[in-house]
């Protein structure tokens, strides 16, 4: 495990800066100087856990390099251990939402680790096909516009 250690700023308006700083208490699964994982209060299915920089950050277009590398790294351990605790967890969504568009309601960046039992678990997500309203040219301007905006 790294030794980054994040320097926090918190957002004074933010519930998950109010956890962090112990001002509102959460069920917290795990903790280090990077990240806080705890259970997700509405419990989507049983062992939803979240995890969060110790850092307030709104989203993920305002992460750096370091702190991606630091939180992602961090989310399979997390994963691994909210799948060993039931043996009746088949699988795992993580998702994470950015803008209120795509249903962020904390702007404090987070995953969501939601733990799968079976498919009839009450927690969908639905990609449809739309891939009948693209042609070649349509997937190649789109294409061009993503990796101009890439840098080296």
């Amino acid at each position: 495990m790294d030794k980054m250690t994040l320097d926090p700023h918190y957002d004074d308006d933010c519930i998950f800066c109010k956890i962090l700083k112990g001002d509102i208490p959460s069920y917290t699964v795990y903790e280090d100087n990077v990240v806080k994982a705890f259970l997700d209060i509405s419990q989507g299915t049983p062992g939803h856990t979240l995890v969060i920089p110790k850092t307030h950050v709104a989203d993920i277009f305002a992460y750096d390099t370091d702190l991606a590398a630091a939180v992602f790294s961090r989310i399979p351990k997390i994963a691994r251990a909210v799948k060993a605790a039931n043996p009746d967890i088949t699988g795992m969504n993580i998702v994470n939402n950015n803008g209120e568009v795509a249903y962020q309601s904390v702007f404090h960046s987070h995953f969501h680790l939601v733990p799968r039992y079976t498919d009839h678990d009450d927690f969908k997500m639905i990609f449809k096909d739309n891939s009948d309203n693209y042609s070649p040219a349509d997937y190649q301007a789109i294409q061009a516009k993503i990796k101009a905006q890439l840098e080296d």
